[in-house]
């Protein structure tokens, strides 16, 4: 099929950026979004021009490399899916598909698409963890977790940090992502001595890095890929409640 791309080109995080229009012809359908961007720079080259940059990884949705806004929808149309595991047949022939990097204040360009995403870590780096001795590793039946529990953790560790949350919401907030890294460690046995200093460190480290505020629009629980849900913001504001009466 035909496609006509609208595609978001920036030098640096200083140069003035603007949208320029490419046309793709002979786009299968069975392939992947990246594929396509692929096959788009793959003629680029050929006809000596710069390629488009853009980010990515593994190409199975989870690493969280990948990620642009698609028609002004982080990740593209389809729910529950990375920009990755996104395929062509969801468009139509003689489409016009508006492609764009994440923008935030927190995520400044690199070039074209891609996007300076270091400020994520440094919230997890303020408290994703756990601290313990090192060594041979523990029986792990000496720390018995009740299913439910296992099972929630699981689902909040399932965020792949790609930033879709921060770049939907009209807030620019960074409030799932970091509740989903405070949540998965705070509801298990292993993450209680250190919780609510957790919760303290990562929520200042968040607003540290300029990310809004949540105002529950609940955009990011909805292009999220892994389905993370609202719930762990609310998890994280009464930890992070109980931290500041605890005085840390």
């Amino acid at each position: 099929m035909r496609l006509h791309l609208q595609i978001w080109r920036q030098e640096n995080s200083s140069a003035p950026g603007r949208l320029v229009k490419y046309t793709l012809d002979d786009v299968s359908g069975d392939s992947s979004f990246l594929e396509m961007l692929d096959l788009l720079n793959e003629q680029l080259v050929g006809k000596g021009e710069v390629p488009v940059v853009f980010e990515h990884d593994c190409r199975e949705g989870i690493c969280g490399a990948c990620g642009v806004m698609i028609n002004g929808q982080a990740h593209g149309p389809s729910a529950r899916t990375a920009t990755c595991q996104l395929h062509m047949r969801t468009f139509k022939d003689g489409d016009t598909i508006q492609i764009e990097p994440w923008r935030s204040v927190a995520f400044p360009v690199i070039r074209d698409l891609m996007v300076d995403r270091t400020s994520m870590d440094r919230i997890v780096q303020a408290g994703g963890f756990i601290s313990v001795r090192t060594g041979s590793a523990p029986e792990a039946n000496l720390t018995p977790v009740p299913k439910g529990d296992s099972d929630e953790a699981f689902d909040a560790a399932a965020c792949i940090g790609c930033g879709a949350c921060v770049a939907q919401c009209p807030n620019g907030a960074a409030q799932l992502f970091t509740s989903a890294k405070v949540g998965h460690l705070n509801i298990l046995p292993q993450g209680q001595p250190e919780r609510y200093q957790r919760a303290a460190g990562m929520v200042a480290r968040m607003e540290a890095e300029g990310f809004g505020s949540c105002s529950n629009y609940r955009e990011c629980e909805a292009v999220c890929p892994k389905g993370i849900s609202v719930d762990w913001i609310a998890r994280m504001n009464r930890d992070f409640l109980l931290a500041r009466l605890k005085g840390l």
